[in-house]
């Protein structure tokens, strides 16, 4: 699994060697990654070798790590449960498993009475020098946790919104 280039390339092993895989199966965000991901390997998990935990993601390292088994996680579980678990990366910075935060102001027609300027302030500090900084400043276990990204992607106008 370490030599391989993609995360789908990496499930089709798993799959393939019907070697533990602990999902969390609980519909999450990185449930439902998990999910693209075994469609790019052109795979549907099932068996003894998949299990689906429906637990939070500090659960599912755990239970990974008692298993001796593969899973998914996003990069702040894991740092925060690194020293509590013998499991190691096998596979990252596949573009595929990018996952990007956004921010947006809900729209002033359908919710008049929302704090639009409030909302407005904290979108400005996030992507400010100060605000993308800080961001990326921000460390778990002196691990870089987020990329400042701001400006990459195209604004959002309020009629799409």
């Amino acid at each position: 699994v370490k030599d391989s280039k993609t995360a789908a390339a990496a499930l089709k092993k798993i799959a393939l060697a019907s070697a533990v895989f602990v999902s969390r199966g609980d519909d999450s965000g990185t449930h439902k990654k998990e999910k693209q991901l075994w469609e790019a390997a052109g795979l549907k998990p099932e068996g003894e070798w998949y299990r689906e935990a429906g637990q939070g993601m500090g659960k599912v390292l755990q239970m990974a790590g008692e298993m001796e088994a593969y899973t998914m996680t996003d990069r702040g579980t894991w740092l925060a449960y690194m020293n509590k678990s013998p499991l190691q990366i096998v596979l990252e910075g596949d573009e595929t498993l990018f996952n990007p935060y956004g921010i947006i102001a809900v729209s002033a027609k359908k919710y008049p009475d929302a704090n639009q300027a409030g909302a407005q302030a904290l979108i400005d500090w996030l992507v400010s020098e100060e605000g993308q900084q800080l961001i990326g400043d921000f460390k778990i276990n002196g691990k870089q946790l987020f990329i400042p990204s701001a400006g990459e992607e195209a604004e959002v106008q309020d009629e799409a919104v």
